[in-house]
């Protein structure tokens, strides 16, 4: 398989179907104070996820795990 015809195929490809499958997962290694595990709630045509109010003008990072 050529070169372009990978690039044709990747871009055919949704990002649904690329998450789904695992040769497509990433590890992530991160460093960090604390960690909370919870699942994000409907919030208007977005989703929200409720912090500890100590997290206030703290910096976090959000992964997607499924």
């Amino acid at each position: 398989m050529s070169e372009a015809e990978r690039a044709s195929r990747r871009e055919r490809s949704g990002p649904e179907e690329r998450a789904s499958d695992p040769r497509h997962k990433a590890k992530f290694e991160v460093y960090g104070e604390e960690m909370i595990e919870k699942e994000v709630k409907q919030s208007g045509n977005s989703g929200r996820v409720y912090l500890p109010p100590e997290w206030v003008g703290k910096n976090v990072k959000i992964i997607r795990i499924d």
